[in-house]
Formats: C-alpha cells, structure tokens, sequence
C-alpha cells in the first residue's frame, strides 16, 4: 500500500482547518486594529476580504505543484525542482526570514501581556513561553493538531464573552467615523496590505497539511475552512475594536509600535469594563499561543526537509534549535514593534506566498500530466491576479518605509 493510500484515513477536516486558521489568527487579530486604523472599517474589510481571497488561492497553487512530489517534499524541494536553484535560494531566505519574524513578534509579544497579567519580568516570561509551547511542534503534527483545536475552542468561548461585552457598546458613529466627514481612508489600506497579507500566510503549513491527510483534496478544503473561520474572526473583531475605540486614539498606540499590551491597555481605558479587557487579554494570550505553534510547526517541517535531517529525537532536536533559539534571542536583545515586524514579514510573505506559488502553478501545467488531478481554480487570471498582488504588496511597503504612504497614526 502506497504512503498516499495510507495516509488517506483518520485526520478531520476540522482539525487541519483549526490548524491554518490559529497559524492565521495571532497575527491577524493583534496586528490588523493599528495596521487598519487607518484604513477604518469599510477599507479594511475590503482589504480583508480581497486578501483572503488571494491567499486562499495561492495555497491551492502550492498544492497543485506538490502534487507531482512525495508526501515529505517541502517548499524547497518543489522550489528548486520546478524553479531551479537561484530562485530557491532566494525563496529559502524569504521563507526562512517570515517564519523567523512572526516567532520573534509572538514570542517578543507573549512576554509583554504575560508581565502585563503576571508581573513577570516580560524577558524571562518570553523564555518560559518558548520552552513550554515549542514542545508541542518538537513532539508531532498531531501534537500541534490537538492542541490547535483546544486553543480555538477557548479562543472562541473568550472571543465571544469578550466581543461581546465589546458588541453591546459599538456605537455606529464611531464605527463609521461620522464625525469626520471629510477623511480620507483610501489610501491607507494600500499601507495596510503588508499586514493583511501577513494575517492570512498560513503557507508554511500547506506541505504539513498535504501529508497530514495524504491528498490534496482534502488539505484544499481544510485551507478554505482555516481561512474562511480567520476572515470572520478579523471582520467580528474589527468592527468590536473599531465600534469602541475612536479612530482618533489609535494615534498613540501606532506610536508605540503597535505592540499588542499597548492596544489591550487603550482599549480597556476605552471601554471601562475589567471583565471586558480581562477576557480580551486572555484571548490574545490565546491567539498568540496558537499562531506561535502553527508557524512554528510550518517552519519547523521546511527547515527539517531543507536541511535534511531526521525525523527521530535528534533529528527533530536539532530542528527545534535552529526553528526556535534564533528567534527567541532577536526578541530578547533586539524586540521592537509588533505592527513593524508584522509589516516586514509581509513584504517578504508576498515573495513565497503569492509570486512563487503562481510561477510554481505556472511551471507545474507544463508538466507531463501537469493538467491532471488538482488544480488550483482560476486558470491564468488567477496566476496574473495572485502574482499582480504579491508584486503591489511588496512595492507598497517599501513606499510606506521611505515615506511615500500615509502613516496610520491619526491626527
């Protein structure tokens, strides 16, 4: 019997789907209120929206091109393979360099909102964090499987106590900023894309997916179901931040970096109710935990297949260090802004996430039965449309960097 054959029984969809949708969610929901304050409610949906839309169908362009590869293959294997190796070089650093940067900001991040709930010193709390949630990635898939579900189910449950208390408050006029008639909120979703496309940049699990269940099929519909459930999460709690805390008073927390404790404090001052902000901070607990395991399992499966080794304790061991130890001490002796790294992870996200993935869809319908089994939906346009937003995405952030964009800190 085939390793695909065997493969083929036991993992649910809604395991898979927990497991994209937690890799999506940490950063998504500490990043996107100071990313899109900007931007405000109506922009920022759009932008959500046209994001999930693309980043959806850019993962499903990476299966199509891991189907003419053993379940093990990673994105390095298929990259060389169909790439060659210059441009695989290039993407390895990408790769290596956004999963690195989301580990660093969930680590850097968890250290302050475990200091702001524990009076830990937020260095040593970062470190316990590390330690404690990287032995789920070292462990196994299933590990990561188990306790993804677990880590939606409270998120969800803290979620809707939270939001909802926020809910009952939303008051439309600060939620559609009518006191100022005359802003100008285009201009800064173009800003806002580098931590949009972050928010749904999953990819580094779509290899784990496709050998979890053994078939692509079944990983296209769990990428879907994590996406769509990451989507409604974004929209839901945008609308909860943004219907409470008026545009105006985001201009300190961008200041600030953006940085997740910051966002918590402004918004329980906001709202006034400790409940509230107790719960939304357990939340975010939650939601960093989750993304940290989910981008930590993807990284940690492409550095194990870049780097050949093994998949018994020591091989996983020496994995674990090179996924995990450079990350956490950037976040120890060089921390700086969520919304920053956030931003940074995203212009390179585009490069591995968008553009390869389409020259790689591209590439495998060359191929002798190229055109057989899966195949991402959209044909051509839908190759020019994932790589025409990679490209925008990219060029939009170094625009903000050398000052030719709005900055989302209001006046």
């Amino acid at each position: 019997m085939t390793e695909r054959a065997e493969s083929r029984s036991g993992p649910s969809l809604i395991g898979g789907a927990s497991i994209i949708a937690s890799v999506c969610v940490g950063a998504g929901m500490l990043g996107l209120p100071s990313s899109g304050a900007g931007a405000w409610t109506t922009w920022s949906s759009l932008a959500l929206v046209l994001t999930m839309v693309v980043m959806t169908l850019s993962g499903w362009m990476l299966l199509e091109a891991f189907k003419h590869f053993g379940l093990r293959a990673s994105f390095n294997t298929v990259t060389k393979s169909l790439l060659g190796s210059r441009v695989n070089a290039f993407s390895n650093l990408t790769v290596y360099f956004v999963g690195g940067i989301l580990l660093y900001a969930y680590i850097t991040s968890s250290g302050l909102i475990l200091q702001s709930m524990t009076g830990i010193d937020s260095k040593l709390a970062s470190v316990v964090f590390v330690l404690l949630s990287s032995l789920v990635v070292w462990h196994s898939t299933r590990a990561v499987d188990r306790l993804s579900v677990v880590l939606i189910t409270f998120m969800l449950v803290s979620f809707v106590l939270g939001v909802s208390g926020l809910a009952v408050r939303i008051d439309p006029a600060i939620l559609f900023d009518t006191a100022n008639a005359d802003g100008q909120y285009a201009p800064y979703a173009m800003a806002m894309l580098p931590v949009a496309l972050t928010s749904f940049g999953y990819h580094h699990s779509v290899a784990s997916m496709r050998a979890y269940y053994g078939e692509e099929s079944r990983a296209q519909n769990a990428i879907l179901g994590g996406t769509l459930v990451a989507l409604m999460f974004y929209l839901v709690w945008l609308f909860s931040i943004f219907g409470n805390l008026p545009r105006a008073h985001f201009g300190p927390v961008v200041a600030q970096g953006g940085d997740v404790d910051v966002l918590l404090a402004a918004l329980g001052f906001a709202i006034n109710s400790e409940r509230v902000a107790t719960t939304i901070s357990a939340f975010s607990t939650a939601a960093i935990l989750s993304s940290f395991v989910g981008v930590g399992l993807g990284t940690f499966d492409y550095m194990a297949d870049l780097l050949g080794f093994d998949n018994d304790r020591k091989g996983r061991s020496k994995t674990w260090a090179i996924t995990f130890i450079p990350p956490l001490l950037l976040s120890l002796f060089f921390p700086f802004g969520f919304v920053l790294a956030i931003g940074y992870a995203g212009a390179a996200a585009a490069v591995w996430a968008c553009i390869v993935p389409a020259l790689l869809a591209r590439k495998s319908r060359t191929l002798k039965g190229g055109r057989r089994g899966f195949m991402a939906p959209g044909g051509q346009l839908g190759i020019a449309l994932v790589l025409i937003f990679g490209g925008l995405t990219i060029l939009f952030h170094f625009m903000g960097l050398a000052g030719w964009l709005p900055e989302p800190v209001l006046l």
